[in-house]
């Protein structure tokens, strides 16, 4: 699988996709944007697009453009919730660097 929810993840996108009968899917991508290049960006959804690459994991249908999944391929997505913060939390093994604040990432290149 190229995309992987942990039971956390999936908790809570669940309860997100309950209360929003348009919403379906969890839609993940990646956007130029941050300090450092690139940032996650997690919405739920409920539209499939011609080139979505479409997962499973854990009962959540998961949508990713094509772009996006060659920086998200192999991520693990946990959900975390420490002391007031909460928020998705991406293992991914594409990523070389974070920015100091954490919110975006370079991409290793060959």
């Amino acid at each position: 699988m190229a995309i992987e929810l942990t039971q956390n993840a999936v908790n809570h996108v669940q309860k997100f996709i309950q209360k929003d009968p348009e919403s379906e899917y969890l839609r993940l991508a990646v956007k130029p944007t941050g300090c450092s290049g690139f940032m996650y960006e997690v919405t739920t959804t409920g539209e499939k697009i011609d080139n979505d690459c479409v997962f499973n994991s854990g009962g959540i249908t998961i949508v990713v453009d094509e772009q996006s999944l060659k920086y998200l391929t192999g991520s693990k997505i946990d959900f975390t919730e420490e002391g007031l913060n909460k928020g998705f939390k991406f293992n991914n093994p594409n990523v070389a660097a974070t920015c100091g604040c954490g919110e975006s990432f370079t991409i290793e290149t060959d």
